[in-house]
């Protein structure tokens, strides 16, 4: 967690950081966001509030996130039932792939 993350962070809010690829998709989408959220699947419902579509572009109907999504909290790959504790940085990466 970067010390920016720490003094901006509002009481229970988690530090976003979203792909470039889906701040493309929604134009108003920021790259870094602090939402509140104690999971990762709460943390992507927020989003999905601000941004309506982005819940269907994270996750699949399973409800899983997508394949070719990465969600990384504190260096580890995370899945909707992942904890998140205030302050917490997130990333949420877009999986590159080629032949």
């Amino acid at each position: 967690m970067t010390e920016r993350a720490l003094t901006t962070a509002q009481p229970g809010a988690v530090v976003v950081m979203l792909a470039p690829a889906l701040v493309r998709l929604f134009p108003e989408a920021e790259r870094r966001v602090e939402v509140a959220a104690s999971t990762v699947g709460e943390m992507i419902q927020a989003l999905d509030g601000r941004w309506p579509g982005m819940h269907d572009r994270l996750c699949d109907s399973s409800p899983e996130i997508r394949r070719h999504i990465n969600v990384f909290v504190a260096g580890e790959r995370a899945t909707l039932e992942t904890r998140l504790a205030p302050g917490a940085e997130v990333w949420v990466l877009t999986a590159i792939s080629g032949g």
